[in-house]
């Protein structure tokens, strides 16, 4: 009989390793890599659009979302997939109406004035992912066609909203990525 407690003892103590290291697995904030910089800009006639520049692997499409710092409250205002994946460089397409080259998943919805939205590129398989940029109906306003408003790294980790020409986005963006 001492002998069922012992194994029944290991067993327990074995479950209860295996359960906590699960659950360290599932909290150890696992990311998708980012090889990729999202950013928007405005045409001339005013229409919103995204702006992507993957530094070395690839990017299927992009998701524009309101954040929350609940996951469950995000709301997606919009999704596009390109029909090719893109490649190292830059590519730029219009939110609100059809682009040559992508597919709107979710066409995009009104936005509101007061309401932080972000724009993030990703990969169908999740192996790569763009840093995201925030911005809000003002943040838009203030753009002029051949500027990019994107969230810059610098070389400590901190993280800044910048406004800049279209050149200057393409040549630094993939510097701290």
């Amino acid at each position: 009989m001492v002998r069922r407690t012992d194994s029944g003892l290991v067993v327990r103590r074995f479950g209860s390793a295996f359960a906590i290291g699960v659950a360290l697995a599932a909290t150890s904030g696992c990311t998708v890599p980012v090889d990729a910089v999202a950013g928007i800009s405005v045409t001339g006639d005013g229409h919103l659009l995204g702006v992507m520049m993957v530094c070395g692997h690839h990017i299927d499409g992009a998701t524009l979302y309101v954040d929350s710092d609940d996951v469950d409250k995000e709301v997606t205002v919009g999704s596009w997939t390109a029909d090719r994946s893109l490649t190292a460089g830059l590519t730029t397409w219009t939110l609100d109406s059809p682009s040559a080259g992508w597919t709107a998943t979710r066409p995009l919805e009104p936005l509101t004035a007061k309401t932080t939205y972000d724009l993030y590129g990703w990969t169908e398989d999740n192996s790569w992912s763009s840093g995201d940029v925030s911005f809000t109906l003002t943040d838009r306003d203030r753009l002029t066609p051949g500027t990019v408003r994107y969230d810059d790294v610098s070389d400590s980790g901190d993280e800044s909203s910048v406004t800049v020409p279209i050149a200057e986005f393409k040549a630094k963006a993939c510097e701290n990525d």
